[in-house]
């Protein structure tokens, strides 16, 4: 999968756009652009371009990590949450953590409500991180999962969820 508009948007949104490298956070890197880190050093200036470039450049290794790491067929909207979510949090904290065991154990609820645990810096609950995860959440759920429409998932089940999921893309990308 890819990340849609609507996922980018979000990433956006959150992230905010810096032309000047600062730090978000007084225990944060330095970040610069649309929440771009890997390259960021206090002090550098790029243009809205190059932050855009910044931002499609690091979209490469977050797909990369969600569907690595995803076994469950996801709809766009979850997909572009969890996005969301590896994008400011990265990729080792998704592969440990609960949200993915519940996702794919196909524990879709539960892993939306997972996404709200990611609050904190520390032990410090910071406000934009809980506006993020609750936007994050809310798309995460937005559209009924694959496995609401096709019932438990029995031997097939993984086979024919990825199946609807694939129907639904193909339609959706008809109109």
């Amino acid at each position: 999968m890819k990340i849609s508009k609507r996922g980018l948007d979000l990433i956006k949104t959150f992230e905010g756009l810096r032309l000047q490298a600062y730090m978000p956070t007084p225990n944060d890197v330095p970040t610069i652009g649309y929440g771009h880190t890997k390259t960021a050093k206090l002090g550098m200036v790029i243009t809205k371009a190059g932050a855009g470039a910044l931002l499609v450049h690091d979209l490469a290794w977050v797909e990369k990590a969600v569907n690595k790491e995803v076994k469950v067929a996801l709809t766009q909207p979850q997909y572009d949450a969890l996005c969301s979510f590896v994008y400011n949090l990265g990729a080792t904290n998704f592969r440990s953590s609960t949200l993915l065991k519940r996702i794919n154990a196909g524990r879709y609820s539960d892993a939306a409500n997972e996404l709200l645990r990611w609050d904190k810096q520390g032990k410090k609950v910071l406000k934009g991180l809980t506006r993020r995860r609750e936007a994050e959440r809310e798309l995460f759920i937005s559209e009924p999962s694959v496995t609401t429409l096709t019932g438990p998932q029995g031997p097939t089940g993984g086979l024919l969820a990825a199946l609807m999921a694939l129907l639904a893309a193909l339609f959706k990308n008809r109109s």
